[in-house]
């Protein structure tokens, strides 16, 4: 994950998807095999739209899939690079998707729920098997660890990043209202958003697309200004 990055998931058709690219997004996030939310696209129509992506563009699958042979069969399947794993799977079948399908980027998500020390533990836990981590929000109301449109508490994502030997993404809640704040409070390596720059009708917005990059890019600017020189 490249220091700086700005991720938007939930790629709804190829004109939404040149929407982010033409906007300088980094990654594009195509969730599948879901518990909680409808798929966006096809995975016929998501195959198609990452090979037209350009080389500079990198495509995550995001899923709840715990079987690490379904897992690497649907990333093949799509084209990714990325996998982000939200489902309840465990650190051993981590380790054997790593061994299935070496040539995937791994990053594991952590979903900010109160219990910080249990966060640390799973970090530990999986850290020798990814290659990045992510922070996202839990909905009590729907059960649901992404696409919330939920803030979290930043703290605790700030001291993941501070534990993490890995790059970590803050996710949850965000939009080009409070990006920027984000990112100066947490210091992520980059940052994901979905239904933050989405209209009432689901759709991306191409002003919120352009303000959340501008922001995030500003924001990520500042951090490294205000970076305190190591000894």
């Amino acid at each position: 994950m490249r220091p700086g990055a700005v991720q938007i998931a939930g790629i709804a058709d190829a004109e939404e998807a040149r929407l982010l690219v033409d906007a300088g997004v980094d990654f594009l996030g195509f969730p599948f095999r879901l518990d909680f939310h409808p798929e966006d696209c096809t995975e016929e129509e998501a195959a198609r739209i990452v090979r037209a992506l350009p080389a500079r563009v990198e495509a995550v699958l995001i899923t709840y899939l715990a079987d690490p042979r379904e897992i690497a069969a649907l990333a093949r399947a799509l084209g990714v690079g990325w996998v982000q794993l939200h489902g309840k799977i465990e650190p051993e079948a981590v380790a054997e998707l790593r061994g299935v399908a070496p040539g995937l980027s791994l990053a594991r998500s952590l979903v900010v729920r109160g219990d910080a020390v249990a966060l640390r533990e799973a970090l530990g836990h999986y850290a020798p098997h990814v290659d990045a981590f992510l922070t996202d929000s839990f909905d009590p109301a729907t059960g649901a660890t992404g696409a919330t449109g939920k803030t979290h508490d930043w703290s605790v994502s700030r001291a993941l990043v501070a534990l993490s030997p890995h790059p970590l993404v803050l996710a949850g809640g965000l939009t080009p209202a409070n990006v920027r704040r984000a990112i100066l409070e947490v210091r992520p390596a980059a940052v994901d958003a979905h239904t933050g720059v989405e209209g009432p009708d689901g759709r991306k917005r191409p002003e919120l697309v352009r303000r959340f990059v501008a922001e995030a890019r500003e924001g990520f600017a500042r951090a490294r200004g205000s970076a305190s020189p190591r000894g």
